[in-house]
């Protein structure tokens, strides 16, 4: 493995250059990226994995390409001042090789790789479909529905908010409040990862991250959804690497920066754990939303959502007691536990013993009843037949439909997946920072 004193070296000496060379100063900037080059020459020297060299000598080749390029451009410099205004010269846009060219040319690639994260097709998931989280709702419909709707109510020191945190334990609906917002918003929706905006390659993430928000501000009015943010701005600290000290300082210059124009654009995220936000970053969230654990009421109606028109037996007094039995699961734990009760059915034909023959509407024409099909039943039935699901016509079986007992012998043996002690501290940040939401 290389001298991790001389790579670390040569990686802080480049950065150095990239800065001087962005600032103009094309002279310091050659000189750094001389004595860079010696560092990662040496770091090669003792470096034993042959991934690690093919990536430094990759290195080596970018910035001994762009220190001859500053070279030829500062001996030409020396000889012939570089030409102010018009005129056909390439070089005219003060810096060597056509430097403006090459940025935009840059610039292009970066938001090209960004593409992607643009929402094209609606999720289709309506204000309706979110249970419970009334004042989420109503903060996001400020933010992102009024504006556009009701420009008029948004003139002079009357605002709408431009940036939103989501906060709350896991699965409790805030990445399926940003698919409402994508669907209900007629805005250009932006669907953030880290991975999207880290790259192994020096000062490309920062890049990334503005030509981020300078996409958002051309296709205004605009949403940013950042999901899992604290991977992307955790709390600053010594220990941090200086690449993602970079990212984060290139977020709060965007978000609040001095003549950065956020107008018809919001920045909303989400994340399970906002007590290791950086400080400045959570300031930069005006509106700080808890997404508790959804309550009784809330609970019972995701069991009907989850259900939707699958086959089953259950009264709304079924949902009602339901909704009770599950005090402290979150959403998914409520969609978990739906989606196995829905299989218990499927279970019970593939364990019964004994079928018999019923009544039921022809699949293909629901107006002819059709009088063979066959269910599992117990031994003990009077119209019993022994046999097992191999020996059913696929096409003769009816489906059973899902009991209220089905949702009672998942629920004996489901457990919620947030515990008591991750609610205490979400409870704390609230009181310390955020509202209820």
């Amino acid at each position: 493995m290389a001298d991790c004193n001389f790579l670390q070296k040569a990686i802080s000496i480049v950065q150095q250059a990239t800065e001087k060379d962005a600032a103009k100063e094309y002279a310091e900037a050659f000189r750094l990226y001389q004595l860079s080059l010696e560092y990662f020459m040496t770091a090669l020297k003792y470096e034993k994995n042959e991934r690690a060299k093919q990536t430094i000598r990759g290195k080596v080749e970018e910035y001994m390409n762009r220190a001859e390029k500053l070279k030829e451009f500062l001996d030409k410099q020396g000889k012939q001042p570089v030409a102010q205004g018009g005129g056909n010269n390439k070089k005219s846009n003060g810096g060597p090789d056509g430097e403006e060219n090459e940025k935009d040319e840059e610039n292009k690639k970066l938001k090209d790789s960004l593409s992607g994260a643009i929402v094209k097709e609606k999720p289709n998931v309506k204000w309706d479909d979110v249970a419970g989280l009334f004042a989420a709702k109503e903060a996001l419909k400020e933010a992102v529905i009024l504006p556009i709707k009701f420009p008029q109510l948004f003139t002079g020191k009357r605002k709408p908010w431009r940036g939103i945190l989501l906060y709350g334990p896991p699965g409790t609906g805030k990445s399926y409040l940003a698919k409402a917002v994508a669907t209900e918003a007629n805005s250009t929706f932006f669907s953030i990862s880290s991975a999207d905006l880290v790259s192994k390659w020096l000062g490309e993430s920062e890049k990334l991250v503005r030509n981020l928000f300078d996409m958002a501000r051309q296709s205004r009015p605009s949403i940013i959804f950042i999901d899992e943010i604290d991977s992307l701005c955790s709390a600053r600290s010594d220990s941090e690497s200086e690449s993602a000290r970079r990212i984060k300082t290139e977020f709060l210059v965007q978000m609040n920066g001095v003549g950065n124009d956020m107008d018809g654009v919001l920045v909303l995220a989400a994340t399970n754990i906002p007590w290791q936000l950086d400080a400045a970053i959570r300031r930069r969230f005006e509106k700080r939303i808890y997404i508790p654990l959804p309550e009784a009421p809330a609970r019972a109606h995701m069991f009907s959502i989850h259900l939707g028109k699958t086959p089953h037996k259950l009264t709304p007094e079924h949902f009602k007691i339901l909704g009770e039995q599950t005090e402290g699961y979150s959403g998914a734990d409520i969609g978990i536990s739906v989606r196995d009760a829905m299989m218990q059915p499927v279970r019970a034909v593939q364990t019964a013993t004994h079928f018999k023959r019923v009544s039921g509407p022809d699949r293909d024409d629901p107006s002819r009843i059709v009088t063979d099909y066959l269910i599992p039943c117990s031994p003990g039935d009077p119209d019993a037949i022994e046999m097992t699901w191999i020996q059913v016509d696929g096409s003769k079986l009816k489906e059973p439909e899902i009991t209220f007992d089905d949702f009672q012998k998942t629920l004996r043996k489901m457990r919620p997946s947030v515990s008591p002690t991750d609610i205490e501290e979400h409870i704390k940040f609230t009181n310390d920072f955020g509202q209820e939401g």
